[in-house]
């Protein structure tokens, strides 16, 4: 008598996923868009004070994603999930943007820039501790390298205006705030979609940034059409786009390695002031712009694998 072999149950078809270019396009896309937010700040100067600009540019994103919301699937949150989502509203998309704005008016763009990139190397740390993500040598080797090249764009951008101590904590406070969102994101990503995450947020910093409501109104009636593009610009390139390509990369990719690539962010930022603005950047810049692109090729690299393991 022979014997049958066991009915094996039917494999589920595989989920394809996203393709191999999508992730590294959607962080392409988030970088060029943030750079080009610091120079259109910089161009709006001070005529609109960082509360109602943060507020602006927030509720603008948030009624653009609201609508493409409308029209997509959307999940029961968790408790969990509601805190976490507070959390990130509450810091990157509030804290984090009432901060950068008024610390830019207490120093220069570029020691801004600087000290703000502190807040990667918080990410790769607190990825390492509360998401279980490797800090590898050459994650560590790439940070240091790349960071030293902000660093030696900073010196060579710095300004006539010095550095004011409340404006260089306000930027590490904004640091801090970037990073706290980002970790937080990268939890809530794992089962909701970027859209949702990014838009909700939106209104939890707007609701944050809302008692500038007043000032926002004044730059609404008084403002001029050129102030007010701008300020549509920002709501809805720099932040309903630019935030939702990241969180599509981000839940593709670990929260340390994409948050190093934003040492690209004042590169590239410099780039389109040279551009737009005519602001030749000194010959030393060039070389912190070198050290940035090859620290965050360096994080890219993977730790060679033992032979048993190959």
């Amino acid at each position: 008598m022979t014997s049958t072999p066991a009915q094996q149950a039917p494999v589920p078809p595989a989920v394809p996923g996203p393709p191999v270019w999508g992730p590294v396009a959607a962080i392409g896309v988030t970088l060029v868009l943030w750079a080009s937010a610091f120079v259109a700040i910089r161009h709006l100067g001070h005529e609109v004070t960082p509360g109602a600009l943060s507020l602006g540019r927030l509720l603008i994103a948030a009624l653009v994603l609201s609508a493409l919301l409308a029209r997509a699937p959307r999940n029961r949150f968790t408790r969990t999930e509601v805190v976490l989502l507070v959390c990130c509203g509450v810091a990157w998309f509030g804290i984090y943007n009432l901060a950068l704005n008024d610390s830019e008016r207490r120093i220069d763009a570029a020691t801004a820039a600087m000290v703000v990139q502190v807040g990667p190397i918080l990410i790769a740390l607190l990825a390492g501790l509360f998401l279980g993500e490797r800090l590898t040598g050459w994650l560590l080797l790439g940070m240091a390298v790349a960071f030293g090249g902000v660093v030696v764009i900073g010196v060579a951008m710095r300004g006539e205006g010095g550095s004011d101590l409340s404006g260089v904590l306000l930027a590490l406070l904004a640091a801090a705030t970037y990073a706290i969102g980002v970790v937080c994101q990268k939890v809530l990503l794992r089962r909701l979609s970027g859209l949702e995450v990014t838009c909700y947020a939106c209104w939890i910093g707007a609701l944050v940034c809302l008692p500038w409501a007043a000032d926002l109104g004044d730059v609404v009636r008084h403002g001029s059409a050129e102030t007010l593009l701008l300020v549509a610009y920002l709501g809805v390139f720099p932040t309903a786009l630019a935030f939702s390509t990241w969180a599509y990369a981000l839940r593709h990719t670990d929260a340390g390695k994409q948050s190093l690539t934003t040492f690209l962010v004042p590169v590239i930022a410099a780039g389109m002031a040279w551009v737009l603005l005519d602001e030749v950047p000194p010959p030393l810049a060039f070389a912190g712009g070198a050290l940035c692109i090859a620290g965050v090729l360096l994080t890219r690299r993977k730790p060679r694998l033992p032979a048993a393991a190959a």
